[in-house]
Protein backbone atom coordinates (compact mmCIF):
# COMPACT_ATOMS: atom_id res chain seq x y z
CA UNK A 1 0.00 0.00 0.00
CA UNK A 2 1.10 3.56 -0.70
CA UNK A 3 2.01 4.90 2.73
CA UNK A 4 1.77 8.51 1.53
CA UNK A 5 -2.02 8.27 1.42
CA UNK A 6 -4.30 7.81 4.42
CA UNK A 7 -6.04 4.48 4.76
CA UNK A 8 -9.76 3.74 4.45
CA UNK A 9 -11.77 0.54 4.76
CA UNK A 10 -15.00 -0.40 2.98
CA UNK A 11 -17.17 -3.11 4.58
CA UNK A 12 -20.00 -4.11 2.26
CA UNK A 13 -22.54 -6.92 2.02
CA UNK A 14 -26.21 -7.73 1.51
CA UNK A 15 -28.83 -6.85 4.07
CA UNK A 16 -28.95 -9.11 7.17
CA UNK A 17 -25.42 -10.43 6.54
CA UNK A 18 -23.85 -9.14 9.78
CA UNK A 19 -22.02 -6.04 8.52
CA UNK A 20 -22.71 -3.91 11.59
CA UNK A 21 -21.61 -6.61 14.02
CA UNK A 22 -18.39 -7.17 12.11
CA UNK A 23 -17.70 -3.42 11.87
CA UNK A 24 -18.09 -3.06 15.64
CA UNK A 25 -15.79 -6.05 16.19
CA UNK A 26 -13.15 -4.53 13.90
CA UNK A 27 -13.36 -1.24 15.81
CA UNK A 28 -12.40 -3.12 18.97
CA UNK A 29 -9.17 -4.19 17.26
CA UNK A 30 -8.14 -1.34 14.95
CA UNK A 31 -8.10 2.48 15.33
CA UNK A 32 -11.14 2.98 13.12
CA UNK A 33 -14.17 5.26 13.25
CA UNK A 34 -17.40 4.18 11.58
CA UNK A 35 -19.28 5.89 8.77
CA UNK A 36 -22.67 4.49 7.78
CA UNK A 37 -23.31 3.85 4.08
CA UNK A 38 -27.05 3.26 4.21
CA UNK A 39 -29.80 5.24 2.50
CA UNK A 40 -32.34 4.47 5.24
CA UNK A 41 -30.18 5.07 8.32
CA UNK A 42 -29.74 8.74 7.39
CA UNK A 43 -33.38 9.37 8.38
CA UNK A 44 -34.48 10.19 11.91
CA UNK A 45 -37.36 8.06 13.12
CA UNK A 46 -36.57 5.13 10.83
CA UNK A 47 -35.09 2.94 13.52
CA UNK A 48 -36.67 -0.50 13.82
CA UNK A 49 -37.40 -1.16 10.16
CA UNK A 50 -33.96 0.01 9.02
CA UNK A 51 -32.14 -2.24 11.53
CA UNK A 52 -30.44 0.88 12.88
CA UNK A 53 -27.88 0.14 15.60
CA UNK A 54 -29.39 0.53 19.06
CA UNK A 55 -28.73 3.65 21.15
CA UNK A 56 -26.46 1.51 23.36
CA UNK A 57 -24.48 0.32 20.35
CA UNK A 58 -24.21 3.84 18.95
CA UNK A 59 -22.99 5.13 22.32
CA UNK A 60 -20.19 2.59 22.29
CA UNK A 61 -19.57 2.59 18.53
CA UNK A 62 -20.56 5.98 17.12
CA UNK A 63 -21.50 6.01 13.43
CA UNK A 64 -21.31 9.09 11.22
CA UNK A 65 -24.20 9.80 8.81
CA UNK A 66 -26.94 8.26 10.95
CA UNK A 67 -29.99 10.40 11.88
CA UNK A 68 -28.86 13.38 9.80
CA UNK A 69 -32.08 13.87 7.78
CA UNK A 70 -35.77 14.37 8.41
CA UNK A 71 -37.93 11.81 6.56
CA UNK A 72 -39.59 14.65 4.65
CA UNK A 73 -36.25 15.40 2.97
CA UNK A 74 -34.67 13.61 0.02
CA UNK A 75 -31.09 12.47 0.55
CA UNK A 76 -29.04 11.77 -2.58
CA UNK A 77 -25.90 9.89 -3.55
CA UNK A 78 -24.26 13.22 -4.35
CA UNK A 79 -25.01 14.59 -0.91
CA UNK A 80 -23.78 11.36 0.64
CA UNK A 81 -20.47 11.72 -1.18
CA UNK A 82 -19.98 15.23 0.14
CA UNK A 83 -20.85 14.21 3.69
CA UNK A 84 -18.73 11.05 3.60
CA UNK A 85 -15.68 12.81 2.19
CA UNK A 86 -15.89 15.45 4.91
CA UNK A 87 -16.18 12.79 7.61
CA UNK A 88 -13.30 10.79 6.14
CA UNK A 89 -11.05 13.84 6.03
CA UNK A 90 -11.83 14.71 9.64
CA UNK A 91 -11.22 11.14 10.84
CA UNK A 92 -7.99 10.76 8.87
CA UNK A 93 -6.81 14.14 10.11
CA UNK A 94 -6.86 12.77 13.64
CA UNK A 95 -4.82 9.73 12.66
CA UNK A 96 -7.75 7.32 12.68
CA UNK A 97 -8.99 5.06 9.86
CA UNK A 98 -12.43 5.68 8.31
CA UNK A 99 -14.39 2.41 8.16
CA UNK A 100 -17.38 2.79 5.85
CA UNK A 101 -19.99 0.13 6.49
CA UNK A 102 -23.33 -0.49 4.81
CA UNK A 103 -25.22 -1.97 1.91
CA UNK A 104 -26.22 0.99 -0.27
CA UNK A 105 -24.00 0.10 -3.20
CA UNK A 106 -24.92 3.20 -5.20
CA UNK A 107 -23.45 5.29 -2.37
CA UNK A 108 -20.24 3.24 -2.33
CA UNK A 109 -19.97 3.64 -6.08
CA UNK A 110 -20.54 7.40 -5.94
CA UNK A 111 -17.93 7.74 -3.22
CA UNK A 112 -15.38 5.62 -5.04
CA UNK A 113 -15.74 7.05 -8.53
CA UNK A 114 -17.34 10.47 -8.21
CA UNK A 115 -20.61 11.71 -9.63
CA UNK A 116 -21.41 12.20 -13.29
CA UNK A 117 -22.90 15.55 -14.34
CA UNK A 118 -26.50 14.99 -15.36
CA UNK A 119 -29.02 17.25 -17.16
CA UNK A 120 -31.68 19.22 -15.32
CA UNK A 121 -35.14 17.72 -14.98
CA UNK A 122 -37.69 18.09 -17.80
CA UNK A 123 -41.15 18.59 -16.19
CA UNK A 124 -43.03 17.87 -19.44
CA UNK A 125 -41.22 14.58 -20.00
CA UNK A 126 -41.73 13.56 -16.38
CA UNK A 127 -45.45 14.26 -16.62
CA UNK A 128 -45.60 12.04 -19.70
CA UNK A 129 -43.67 9.24 -18.00
CA UNK A 130 -45.88 9.38 -14.91
CA UNK A 131 -49.02 9.28 -17.07
CA UNK A 132 -47.65 6.20 -18.85
CA UNK A 133 -46.75 4.61 -15.53
CA UNK A 134 -50.30 5.14 -14.27
CA UNK A 135 -51.63 3.41 -17.39
CA UNK A 136 -49.00 0.71 -18.05
CA UNK A 137 -47.29 0.26 -14.68
CA UNK A 138 -43.67 0.88 -13.70
CA UNK A 139 -42.55 -2.67 -14.67
CA UNK A 140 -43.40 -1.81 -18.30
CA UNK A 141 -41.19 1.28 -18.11
CA UNK A 142 -38.49 -0.80 -16.41
CA UNK A 143 -38.66 -3.14 -19.44
CA UNK A 144 -38.21 -0.12 -21.70
CA UNK A 145 -35.17 0.95 -19.69
CA UNK A 146 -33.81 -2.61 -19.95
CA UNK A 147 -33.83 -2.30 -23.74
CA UNK A 148 -32.02 1.05 -23.58
CA UNK A 149 -29.66 0.60 -20.62
CA UNK A 150 -29.57 -3.06 -19.51
CA UNK A 151 -26.69 -2.49 -17.09
CA UNK A 152 -28.62 0.10 -15.07
CA UNK A 153 -31.91 -1.80 -15.34
CA UNK A 154 -30.24 -4.81 -13.72
CA UNK A 155 -29.56 -2.66 -10.63
CA UNK A 156 -33.16 -1.47 -10.26
CA UNK A 157 -36.34 -3.08 -8.97
CA UNK A 158 -39.12 -2.90 -11.61
CA UNK A 159 -41.09 -0.61 -9.29
CA UNK A 160 -38.22 1.77 -8.44
CA UNK A 161 -40.15 4.65 -9.97
CA UNK A 162 -37.80 7.54 -9.21
CA UNK A 163 -34.67 6.01 -10.70
CA UNK A 164 -36.46 4.48 -13.70
CA UNK A 165 -38.03 7.85 -14.49
CA UNK A 166 -34.69 9.65 -14.14
CA UNK A 167 -32.83 7.14 -16.30
CA UNK A 168 -35.37 7.40 -19.12
CA UNK A 169 -35.35 11.19 -18.78
CA UNK A 170 -31.55 11.37 -19.07
CA UNK A 171 -31.64 9.18 -22.19
CA UNK A 172 -34.39 11.37 -23.68
CA UNK A 173 -32.47 14.59 -23.00
CA UNK A 174 -28.95 13.49 -23.95
CA UNK A 175 -29.28 10.49 -26.25
CA UNK A 176 -26.94 8.68 -23.89
CA UNK A 177 -27.66 6.22 -21.12
CA UNK A 178 -26.77 6.91 -17.52
CA UNK A 179 -24.28 4.05 -17.76
CA UNK A 180 -22.56 5.79 -20.69
CA UNK A 181 -22.54 9.16 -18.93
CA UNK A 182 -21.08 7.67 -15.77
CA UNK A 183 -18.29 6.03 -17.75
CA UNK A 184 -17.51 9.27 -19.61
CA UNK A 185 -17.75 11.65 -16.68
CA UNK A 186 -16.39 9.71 -13.70
CA UNK A 187 -13.70 11.78 -12.05
CA UNK A 188 -12.10 12.49 -8.73
CA UNK A 189 -11.59 8.83 -7.92
CA UNK A 190 -11.27 8.17 -4.20
CA UNK A 191 -8.19 6.06 -4.89
CA UNK A 192 -6.33 9.29 -5.67
CA UNK A 193 -6.82 10.33 -2.05
CA UNK A 194 -6.89 7.08 -0.03
CA UNK A 195 -5.47 3.61 0.14
CA UNK A 196 -8.72 1.63 0.19
CA UNK A 197 -9.17 -1.90 1.46
CA UNK A 198 -12.50 -3.42 0.51
CA UNK A 199 -14.25 -6.26 2.32
CA UNK A 200 -17.60 -7.85 1.47
CA UNK A 201 -19.56 -10.37 3.50
CA UNK A 202 -21.07 -12.90 1.09
CA UNK A 203 -23.45 -15.83 1.69
CA UNK A 204 -22.44 -19.32 0.64
CA UNK A 205 -26.08 -20.39 0.45
CA UNK A 206 -28.61 -17.71 -0.46
CA UNK A 207 -31.44 -19.72 1.12
CA UNK A 208 -29.80 -19.24 4.52
CA UNK A 209 -29.69 -15.49 3.92
CA UNK A 210 -33.38 -15.61 2.96
CA UNK A 211 -34.17 -17.32 6.27
CA UNK A 212 -32.26 -14.63 8.16
CA UNK A 213 -34.16 -11.92 6.28
CA UNK A 214 -37.54 -13.46 7.12
CA UNK A 215 -36.63 -13.94 10.78
CA UNK A 216 -35.32 -10.37 11.06
CA UNK A 217 -38.46 -8.90 9.50
CA UNK A 218 -40.65 -10.85 11.91
CA UNK A 219 -38.56 -9.65 14.85
CA UNK A 220 -38.89 -6.07 13.63
CA UNK A 221 -42.66 -6.45 13.74
CA UNK A 222 -42.45 -7.86 17.27
CA UNK A 223 -40.34 -4.88 18.35
CA UNK A 224 -42.91 -2.33 17.18
CA UNK A 225 -42.22 -1.69 13.50
CA UNK A 226 -45.91 -1.08 12.77
CA UNK A 227 -46.15 1.44 15.61
CA UNK A 228 -43.03 3.18 14.25
CA UNK A 229 -44.62 3.61 10.82
CA UNK A 230 -47.92 4.63 12.38
CA UNK A 231 -46.09 7.49 14.13
CA UNK A 232 -44.57 8.56 10.82
CA UNK A 233 -48.00 8.56 9.16
CA UNK A 234 -49.44 10.58 12.04
CA UNK A 235 -47.13 13.49 11.23
CA UNK A 236 -49.28 14.31 8.22
CA UNK A 237 -46.46 15.65 6.05
CA UNK A 238 -45.10 12.32 4.77
CA UNK A 239 -46.28 10.27 1.80
CA UNK A 240 -45.41 7.12 -0.12
CA UNK A 241 -43.37 8.87 -2.82
CA UNK A 242 -40.71 10.12 -0.41
CA UNK A 243 -37.41 8.17 -0.43
CA UNK A 244 -37.68 7.49 3.31
CA UNK A 245 -41.13 5.92 2.97
CA UNK A 246 -40.08 3.96 -0.13
CA UNK A 247 -37.39 2.22 1.94
CA UNK A 248 -37.73 -1.56 2.02
CA UNK A 249 -40.24 -2.60 4.68
CA UNK A 250 -41.52 0.92 5.29
CA UNK A 251 -43.46 1.01 2.02
CA UNK A 252 -45.16 -2.31 2.83
CA UNK A 253 -46.12 -1.39 6.40
CA UNK A 254 -47.35 2.02 5.16
CA UNK A 255 -49.56 0.22 2.64
CA UNK A 256 -50.87 -2.06 5.40
CA UNK A 257 -51.80 0.92 7.56
CA UNK A 258 -53.47 2.54 4.55
CA UNK A 259 -55.63 -0.56 4.09
CA UNK A 260 -53.98 -1.51 0.79
CA UNK A 261 -52.58 -4.78 2.17
CA UNK A 262 -53.80 -7.11 4.89
CA UNK A 263 -51.37 -8.31 7.56
CA UNK A 264 -50.23 -11.55 5.89
CA UNK A 265 -49.82 -9.73 2.57
CA UNK A 266 -47.75 -7.05 4.26
CA UNK A 267 -45.44 -9.60 5.87
CA UNK A 268 -45.02 -11.51 2.62
CA UNK A 269 -44.42 -8.33 0.62
CA UNK A 270 -41.95 -6.93 3.17
CA UNK A 271 -39.88 -10.11 3.20
CA UNK A 272 -40.01 -10.39 -0.60
CA UNK A 273 -38.87 -6.77 -1.04
CA UNK A 274 -35.97 -7.34 1.35
CA UNK A 275 -34.93 -10.45 -0.55
CA UNK A 276 -35.03 -8.47 -3.79
CA UNK A 277 -32.83 -5.83 -2.18
CA UNK A 278 -30.34 -8.53 -1.17
CA UNK A 279 -30.37 -9.92 -4.70
CA UNK A 280 -29.51 -6.49 -6.14
CA UNK A 281 -26.76 -5.99 -3.58
CA UNK A 282 -25.24 -9.37 -4.43
CA UNK A 283 -25.36 -8.51 -8.13
CA UNK A 284 -23.36 -5.36 -7.42
CA UNK A 285 -20.87 -7.21 -5.23
CA UNK A 286 -20.18 -10.03 -7.70
CA UNK A 287 -19.03 -7.40 -10.22
CA UNK A 288 -17.20 -5.25 -7.69
CA UNK A 289 -13.44 -5.02 -8.36
CA UNK A 290 -10.62 -5.32 -5.82
CA UNK A 291 -12.72 -6.74 -3.00
CA UNK A 292 -11.88 -9.44 -0.44
CA UNK A 293 -14.86 -11.70 0.16
CA UNK A 294 -15.64 -13.06 3.63
CA UNK A 295 -18.03 -16.00 3.63
CA UNK A 296 -20.83 -15.63 6.13
CA UNK A 297 -21.47 -19.36 6.34
CA UNK A 298 -19.53 -22.55 6.88
CA UNK A 299 -19.63 -25.23 4.13
CA UNK A 300 -22.55 -26.99 5.85
CA UNK A 301 -24.60 -23.78 5.91
CA UNK A 302 -24.09 -22.91 9.58
CA UNK A 303 -23.71 -19.18 10.21
CA UNK A 304 -20.12 -18.32 11.07
CA UNK A 305 -19.42 -16.62 14.35
CA UNK A 306 -18.37 -12.98 14.25
CA UNK A 307 -15.03 -13.91 15.83
CA UNK A 308 -14.26 -16.18 12.88
CA UNK A 309 -15.13 -13.50 10.32
CA UNK A 310 -13.17 -10.94 12.35
CA UNK A 311 -10.06 -13.12 12.26
CA UNK A 312 -10.34 -13.41 8.48
CA UNK A 313 -10.92 -9.68 8.08
CA UNK A 314 -7.93 -8.78 10.23
CA UNK A 315 -5.64 -11.03 8.19
CA UNK A 316 -6.63 -9.07 5.10
CA UNK A 317 -6.49 -5.67 6.77
CA UNK A 318 -3.10 -6.35 8.33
Amino acid sequence: MNSSKPRAIFLMGPTASGKTDLAMAISDQLPVELISVDSALVYRGLDIGSAKPTPEELARYPHRLIDICDPAESYSAGRFREDALAAMEEISGRGKIPLLVGGTMLYFRALLHGMAEMPEADPAFRADIEARAAKEGWPALHAELERVDPALAAELHPNHSVRIERALEVYHLTGKTMTQLRAEQEKDSLTERYNIQQLAIMPRDRSILHQRIALRFERMLERGFIEEVRALRARGDLHQDLPAIRAVGYRQVWQYLAGELDYPQMVEAGIAATRQLAKRQLTWLRRWPDVQYICAQEPGGKIRKIDEMLSEALKFLG
